[in-house]
Parts: structure tokens; C-alpha cells; sequence
């Protein structure tokens, strides 16, 4: 068991006894909770809606925001949802079933928008984009519905790193998925707290938890698609300099303007001998030289 106490909740009892596994739950709630604290995730008060895929990073995100709430670290209330989209073959009862068992609250909501992606989208081009608008949109729909102030996703920190080289390679810009992120109505958050946690902690951890999970048939059944290629990419990098993916993690949270070629993040013009900045005590070698 996770805790030898009473009224544990139940998404968190049954989990494997085991050294390693009590390193990795630490470790998950331990980052968890650096992003909602390092980004000013909580409003007294607050209630979030958590959307569950029934994939491993919903599930983990969903334990670990319980975790924190059961601890008395996340005084926020927590509704968690799922959108079923419509998809062939979705298995539509295996959420809702697993979450009244596990007494947790939440709202189903079923918007056939499969239909839409699949008549819209050209074929042989792949569904993300326009699946991912309309699942946002009725995400703010349904917050909105339920009094929410944040809509909360469970991208991971890989999901972090691929988003940022698919715009460096395909779209011409440097930009990731924030941790935190206003809408363009200026009325939701969206958070992900999750946003640290290596996928494979993910993985580990629901599975070691024994999650009914979900695939997603829809996306996941293309091929070449750009963000495999690019999870590819950085597979081989892994494999050939372990470490590298928390090393480039780190790059997008140590950002330097002034290293930077764009004029739009740093005045270049005002820049003028003798008006040499102080040096940064806590700034990295500077290879740029």
C-alpha cells in the first residue's frame, strides 16, 4: 500500500508494495507539485476540470492531483471529465465505471466530433489539429458549464519536448505547450501540472497501478506522423546520450533573450559599450563565444 491509513482514496490503494515504486510515486508527486507551485497553479476555492482520456498521463495526472488534495497541498476542488469523441470501437464504459468505483466525481460527455475530423481533414493528411480544436473547445464549454476556472491536460514533460522541435522543424518558430496558459477569451487556464514528469515515470506508474487504459485509435492508427518522427529523433538521442531529454528540458527554462537572435525578445538597438549588465552568479558557462 501506498499509505497504512484509513481513509486513503481509493485511486491510490492497491499499489505494489515495492521500494521502487514507492521512489517513483514520491518522484511524480514531488514534480507534480514544483509546477503548480513554480507557476501559480492554485486559487483558493478554485475547481478544476481534469480531463481523463483513459490514457497512462491522464490517469497519472488524476492520482496525483488527489494526492496532493488528500494531503491538504492542493485546496482545489477537483471534477474530473472525459469527452468521448466518438471513435470507432471506444470502450465508453470503462470510464465511467472506473471512476464511480473509485468515488470520484466527474462528468461524461459525448460530442461526436470524429465524424467531423474525418469528413474535414483531406485524406492522407493526419487528424491532431483539427481533433485537438474541437476537443479544446467543448473542454472550455464544459468547464464553463460547471463553474471551472482551469481546465487541466496531462501532457507530460516529452509531450513538452516534441511540441517544441515540431515548431523548430515544421513550424518556423521556437514554442512549446506551457505549463500554464491563458485562453484567448482570457476567462480559463489551462494547466499541466504534469509538465516535469518524464513519460516513462507515467507509464511505470499506471500500469504499476493497473489502470484500465485507453488507446487512442484515432490518431494513434496513422502513420508518419510528425510527432512520432520527431519522438523517434529523440529515442536516438536518448539511447546514444542518456540524460539528454531532462538537458534540453532545462534549455527551455534557462532561456538567455540576449543569446537570441529575435529583436522582438531583446532591444539590440539600446545596446552600447560601457553599459556592460552585472554578471549573473547563477548563470551556466557561456558556450556562445
Amino acid at each position: 500500500m501506498l499509505d497504512e491509513t484509513a481513509d486513503l482514496p481509493l485511486i491510490l490503494q492497491g499499489a505494489p508494495d515495492t521500494t521502487e515504486f514507492r521512489k517513483l510515486r514520491k518522484r511524480i508527486i514531488r514534480e507534480t507539485r514544483a509546477v503548480i507551485e513554480q507557476y501559480g497553479m492554485i486559487e483558493q476555492g478554485a475547481r478544476w476540470l481534469v480531463c481523463l482520456s483513459g490514457g497512462k498521463d491522464s490517469y497519472t495526472l488524476l492520482a496525483a492531483l488527489i494526492e496532493l488534495k488528500w494531503r491538504g497541498l492542493l485546496p482545489v476542488e477537483i471534477l474530473a471529465c472525459n469527452l468521448d469523441q466518438g471513435q470507432p470501437n471506444f470502450p465508453a464504459t470503462v470510464l465511467p465505471e472506473f471512476l464511480t468505483r473509485m468515488q470520484i466525481a466527474h462528468r461524461i460527455e459525448y460530442r461526436d466530433t470524429y465524424s467531423i475530423v474525418v469528413d474535414k481533414v483531406p485524406q492522407g493528411r493526419t487528424y491532431c489539429a483539427l481533433c485537438s480544436r474541437l476537443r479544446r473547445g467543448n473542454l472550455y464549454r464544459i468547464a464553463r458549464e460547471e463553474g471551472c476556472s482551469a481546465v487541466v491536460l496531462g501532457h507530460h514533460r516529452d509531450d513538452l519536448l516534441e511540441t517544441f522541435f515540431m515548431n523548430l522543424f515544421h513550424g518556423g518558430r521556437m514554442a512549446t505547450m506551457p505549463p500554464k496558459l491563458l485562453n484567448e477569451d482570457g476567462d480559463m487556464f489551462v494547466y499541466r501540472p504534469l509538465a516535469f514528469v518524464p513519460e516513462d515515470d507515467c507509464d511505470r506508474f499506471a500500469r504499476a497501478m493497473n489502470f484500465p487504459i485507453i488507446p487512442c485509435d484515432l490518431c494513434g492508427s496513422q502513420e508518419g506522423l510528425q510527432r512520432m518522427q520527431v519522438k523517434a529523433l529523440l529515442d536516438e538521442w536518448e539511447k546514444r546520450s542518456p540524460g539528454r531529454r531532462n538537458v534540453m528540458f532545462r534549455a527551455l527554462m534557462n532561456v538567455r533573450p540576449s543569446h537570441m537572435p529575435d529583436p522582438q525578445l531583446f532591444d539590440f538597438l539600446a545596446l552600447a559599450r560601457g553599459a556592460k549588465p552585472p554578471p549573473d552568479p547563477n548563470a551556466p558557462p557561456d558556450l556562445t563565444l
